[in-house]
């Protein structure tokens, strides 16, 4: 397939809000009385949503300034940071882990607890970005994002959405999980785009350059065809820069040289592709553009921190990026 010619419309950071597609590690419907409160573990890799549906409480993530969280709210822990909900600063915090719950299903559960007074019904879950495009962006944000509903211009279908995603939690019906989690990708994309629009930090940076009209697109093309025999020369001229000046002006903004972006990206890709397919090492270093396994493996591992078939073995191995 043909790129685009380069007046062809271009939006670099839609297409990276496009990957961030989640899948559920698990989700907790609670049903809370005052007083209560939990202290939430840290989970690493993962992203923490809470909707509050009814009632209010509070959301304590360190580092950050305590966030009241009402009726209609949505509030993001992206890092997989350990946190507190609670009722006010007095309130007992035990691991949210030892609490009694009701398993619906292996990934969900529900949670009743608290002293008896004022209730609160949040919908809470920790969730995975396994696309690679995810996490540049993942790694920008800051400890909490908080969406409040009711001041939100798009008040009408954020109220919709998480009317529907209330009602699935306390039915769960077939698939119900599954229609949570896309339920969250719409209010997780929209939690992230009003941060963009309102932080001077979303500017800077791999953002940033994101939004720039000829780096924006080159990084787009590295996404798009990973396996491309990509060099300085053939990414400045798709941008219609001199090869100098595209060079200094990729690495000024994203902070890496163009060809170490490109070659970080393939291993991000292969990871997904070794984690979701499980090709053969010969097929997937061919399909990217090595010479050999060999050479694949040895790029893998200087990038991964990981050998490729300790992937290949354990999908979950941790990540350790050059």
């Amino acid at each position: 397939m043909r790129n685009p010619p380069l007046h062809a419309p271009v939006d670099p950071l839609g297409e990276a809000l496009h990957f961030l597609r989640m899948t559920g590690s698990f989700y907790c419907r609670s049903e809370l009385t005052a007083p209560w409160g939990c202290s939430i573990p840290a989970m690493q890799d993962c992203l923490w949503f809470h909707v509050v549906t009814s009632g209010r409480g509070w959301l304590d993530v360190p580092g950050s300034e305590p966030i009241e969280l009402r009726p209609g709210d949505f509030a993001l822990v992206p890092h997989g940071a350990g946190h507190r909900l609670w009722t006010d600063p007095q309130a007992a915090t035990p691991n949210v882990v030892e609490l009694p719950q009701d398993m619906v299903s292996e990934r969900y559960s529900l949670l009743r607890y608290g002293g008896g007074g004022a209730p609160c019904t949040l919908i809470c879950g920790a969730v995975r970005f396994d696309h690679p495009a995810a996490h540049p962006l993942l790694k920008l944000l800051p400890r909490v994002i908080s969406l409040d509903a009711s001041s939100s211009p798009h008040l009408d279908w954020m109220e919709s959405t998480l009317r529907l995603m209330a009602a699935e939690a306390r039915e769960l019906r077939p698939g119900g999980e599954t229609v949570i989690t896309r339920l969250a990708d719409i209010l997780v994309i929209q939690a992230i785009r009003s941060w963009i629009q309102r932080d001077p930090a979303a500017q800077t940076g791999w953002l940033g350059a994101l939004q720039d009209p000829q780096i924006g697109r080159a990084i787009t093309l590295i996404h798009r065809d990973p396996s491309r025999a990509w060099t300085l020369a053939s990414l400045a001229s798709e941008v219609a820069m001199s090869r100098s000046a595209f060079a200094a002006r990729f690495t000024e903004l994203v902070g890496e040289s163009a060809m170490h972006y490109v070659a970080r990206w393939r291993m991000q890709v292969a990871h997904t592709w070794l984690k979701e397919d499980k090709p053969a090492l010969g097929e997937l270093a061919s399909r990217l553009g090595y010479q050999s396994e060999a050479a694949f493996s040895r790029a893998f591992k200087r990038f991964m921190g990981i050998s490729p078939g300790a992937v290949k073995r354990n999908p979950d191995a941790v990540r350790q990026q050059a």
